[in-house]
């Protein structure tokens, strides 16, 4: 059995023994993956998944190349987004001899947990061109608020007003102290 040698230069694309750019362990484990797969009965497919946090939703959108959109399913229980689906093999012939199996099929589930803060009423999704987008919006509240800062003098607390002209003896600011009149007897 000859080993495929994986090069970014595609006129090196040669089978290969030895030489620069192959990995051992990538070799191993492209040698044993579907011997534990076949043994196993099933084989998994895991898509990538890129997760954003804006300032008023959460983003989930993931790579679902070759998935009908009739074979994926988002739910939300609670706090938990679960994305499910299945892509199936494709069909080959007893005659056709393959060099390289290395896509991968099966089902998969993903499940994110989620923060307190989401809106799970207004959740949407999209499925176009083997891309899935799931929109978790926050509730309102959540969402950072600006608050009004209020200038002037004076302030109200209660009844009772404080001018800041006041100062904490009683006196004006710049107000000279008087001297007392002491009382001759």
């Amino acid at each position: 059995m000859a080993l495929l040698a994986k090069r970014n230069n595609p006129q090196q694309n040669q089978l290969s023994r030895t030489g620069a750019g192959w990995d051992p362990f990538e070799v191993m484990n492209e040698l044993l993956t579907p011997f534990f797969n076949e043994m196993s009965g099933t084989r998994e497919f895991f898509p990538s998944f890129d997760v954003k946090e804006t300032r008023d939703s959460y983003l989930f959108k993931g790579d679902l190349p070759g998935i009908k959109q009739s074979d994926v399913d988002v739910s939300l229980n609670g706090n938990r987004l679960t994305i499910s689906g299945q892509r199936e093999e494709e069909k080959r012939d007893q005659g056709e001899q393959y060099y390289a199996h290395e896509r991968s099929y099966g089902s998969f589930v993903r499940t994110f947990t989620l923060p307190e803060d989401i809106d799970s009423e207004n959740v949407n999704a999209e499925f176009t061109d083997g891309v899935l987008m799931v929109k978790v919006p926050k509730k309102a509240a959540a969402q950072p608020r600006k608050i009004e800062l209020k200038s002037g003098v004076t302030q109200g607390m209660g009844s009772k007003q404080i001018s800041a002209k006041t100062d904490v003896g009683g006196m004006t600011p710049g107000a000279q102290a008087k001297p007392e009149k002491s009382a001759k007897a």
